[in-house]
């Protein structure tokens, strides 16, 4: 599903809300400028180069809060940025602090990254390769919508410069290259592209049609799905996800039907003075005294 978050995020699948530790999203209240200059796909095109660049940014490497509510329970865990990858620890359970047992097994399975890494890697390499379909998926925007200004629209709260509203529909003359841009066709909704920076910071979308993985083999999403997605920009230097709901209907490998709901919400933000190793990550999350049960 990283490539579904990853169509929300930009005309829009990567780790981010509706917590109270997190973003407000409700949407506002002043009325949006006169229309800017350009066309509506110049500045999808100027969003989707700076989606790139934030995607691929490695030099503002980032420590932070993430809280999911998923499927498989609602964990918040403090994460670090490193060259080889995020590095994570968990630190709640259901808003509340872990018990000593869990931390006792955290604290096991973050060792055991120093001292076996294979496994730790091979999961990154499982993120790089989504990385690559996202920067595919992303590229393809322009030429896969029809898109137009939608004038009059609220604009998000605490923007600090006018946003530029955006519908998107599938454009029927595209044709998916690959199995992965067939999510492409599938959905339809509304961007909020910052006027100063040309960046995406909100997208409201729909499933409007079926969408196949494989010919419906690997995978099958159900129309009547709805995602919503936002990124902030911290210290001027850095773009994050900030807040990610979705609701969608999916079938997995011609096996079973789920219906699958995701909140993610981050906060409290620090970038790092420079990148670091993941076993630097690790030793900091380690050091971290945390509220216990």
């Amino acid at each position: 599903m990283f490539a579904l978050l990853i169509l929300g995020s930009l005309a829009w699948g990567m780790c981010t809300g509706q917590f109270a530790e997190g973003q407000s999203n409700t949407a506002v209240f002043a009325p949006q400028p006169p229309l800017p200059p350009g066309t509506p796909n110049s500045w999808v095109e100027g969003a989707v180069r700076n989606e790139l660049a934030i995607i691929q940014d490695d030099k503002h490497p980032m420590r932070y809060l993430i809280r999911s509510a998923t499927r498989k329970g609602d964990m918040t865990r403090e994460v670090i940025e490193s060259a080889q990858g995020n590095v994570a620890r968990l630190i709640q359970r259901d808003g509340k602090p872990i018990t000593a047992e869990e931390d006792k097994a955290e604290r096991s399975r973050l060792n055991d990254i120093l001292t076996s890494p294979n496994d730790f890697l091979k999961h990154q390499e499982r993120n790089s390769a989504g990385e690559n379909y996202a920067i595919q998926l992303i590229k393809l925007l322009p030429q896969a919508g029809l898109y137009t200004y939608a004038p009059g629209q609220p604009q998000p709260p605490g923007a600090s410069s006018p946003q530029v509203v955006i519908d998107f529909q599938p454009n029927p003359q595209f044709h998916p290259p690959s199995m992965v841009a067939e999510l492409l066709t599938g959905l339809k909704g509304r961007v909020w592209i910052d006027e100063k920076t040309a960046t995406m910071t909100r997208i409201e979308g729909d499933v409007i049609r079926p969408v196949n993985f494989g010919w419906g083999i690997v995978a099958r999403i159900y129309p009547g799905g709805h995602v919503e997605f936002e990124q902030t920009r911290v210290d001027g230097k850095r773009w994050i996800y900030s807040h990610l709901d979705m609701n969608i209907t999916v079938r997995e490998v011609m096996l079973h039907t789920v219906n699958d709901k995701t909140k993610m919400s981050t906060w409290g933000y620090e970038l790092l003075p420079s990148p670091i190793s993941y076993q630097d990550a690790v030793h900091t999350l380690l050091a971290r005294e945390i509220p216990l049960q």
